[in-house]
């Protein structure tokens, strides 16, 4: 399998192009603010023909290239209901004016083909398995895309913001809830085989188990349950939006 992965924009936001192997077809999970240059870079490198684009939330960091990416490769993008509104309008998405200066121009709106993702539900997108998992507190409509383990390559999970190495996403923008993602993180992430690598939305790659053991929030969920105050505390991470 082949993963490509790089930082965008001015959050550092991590836009992955996944694929059987160089040279097939590609899904492009969060090609975000300034990702679309990068997104042509993979595909030139690795000689890839994208079929769809993923989303694991609505927030502008991690969208803002998708309208350019879906018309650029003519393919439908995929996103939950709940932030699908935050394509069209990303203000309402971080309760706040968007700087234009830090920004730049924005394409902001729909790709001509948008489907909406279920919880549960598996995609099957360029010979690979996608397993949706609804993971709500970082937005309404964030949600955690898995890859089972196959041959010798562990279970994968690109969560977003909801899970980072050593941290969580931020939940004092619209749609965040702490305690929410407390309860997403337990359902979501703990059930997880420890070897499952994460690749989350900003920052280093990580696994289950090494989270397990050394992310607090994490710990705080395992020990002491999702509904064991400490929600005070989920809100302190601001890394991305």
């Amino acid at each position: 399998m082949l993963v490509a992965g790089f930082p965008a924009g001015a959050w550092g936001t991590n836009c992955y192009l996944v694929a059987p192997a160089a040279g097939e077809e590609c899904v492009i999970i969060d090609p975000g603010h300034q990702a679309a240059q990068g997104v042509e870079e993979a595909v030139a490198k690795h000689r890839l023909k994208p079929v769809a684009v993923v989303l694991t939330h609505g927030h502008i960091d991690h969208v803002a290239s998708v309208v350019p990416v879906c018309g650029a490769h003519d393919v439908p993008a995929w996103i939950h209901p709940s932030d699908r509104y935050m394509l069209s309008d990303p203000e309402k998405g971080i309760g706040q004016i968007i700087g234009q200066p830090l920004m730049g121009e924005l394409t902001v709106g729909e790709p001509d083909d948008l489907v909406e993702l279920t919880d549960g539900a598996t995609l099957e997108l360029a010979g690979l398995r996608l397993d949706v998992a609804h993971a709500p507190g970082h937005t309404k409509g964030s949600v955690t895309f898995r890859m089972p383990e196959q041959a010798d390559i562990p279970p994968v999970l690109f969560s977003g913001d909801l899970l980072f190495a050593g941290s969580i996403g931020r939940t004092d923008l619209p749609g965040g809830d702490p305690a929410e993602i407390l309860h997403s993180l337990a359902r979501v992430c703990l059930p997880l085989e420890d070897e499952t690598v994460v690749l989350s939305g900003h920052g280093p790659q990580t696994t289950i188990g090494r989270e397990r053991a050394t992310n607090p929030f994490l710990r705080q969920v395992a020990e002491h349950g999702p509904g064991d105050g400490g929600t005070e505390r989920a809100a302190a991470p601001r890394r991305g939006m």
